[in-house]
C-alpha cells in the first residue's frame, strides 16, 4: 500500500517497479483499459505495443493500393469498352 502526498504523488514499490521494468527517469502513463480499468506502463511499453497492433496496417495499405490499382484498371477497361 502506498499513500498519496499532498501533491498526489505516489512512491512505486520495489516490487511493481521490478514487474513493470520501470526505472529511474522513465516516463509512465496511466491507460484505462476496455474493462475500465487504469493499467499502469511505460512510454516505452505503450508505444511498443502500439507498433505492434499496427503491424498489419502497413501490409494492409499495401493489399489496399494493390486493390485499388486492380479495380480502376478494371473501371477504365470498361469505360473504354462501352466507349468503343
Amino acid at each position: 500500500m502506498v499513500s498519496v502526498t499532498v501533491k498526489y504523488q505516489v512512491t512505486i514499490p520495489k516490487e511493481v517497479r521490478e514487474d513493470l521494468n520501470i526505472h529511474q527517469g522513465d516516463k509512465v502513463v496511466f491507460i484505462k483499459n476496455r474493462e475500465g480499468k487504469w493499467v499502469l506502463m511505460t512510454v516505452k511499453e505503450l508505444t511498443d505495443k502500439m507498433v505492434e497492433a499496427s503491424e498489419d496496417i502497413e501490409e494492409t495499405i499495401i493489399e489496399s493500393k494493390k486493390g485499388f490499382k486492380k479495380g480502376s484498371k478494371r473501371s477504365l477497361e470498361s469505360l473504354t469498352r462501352k466507349i468503343n
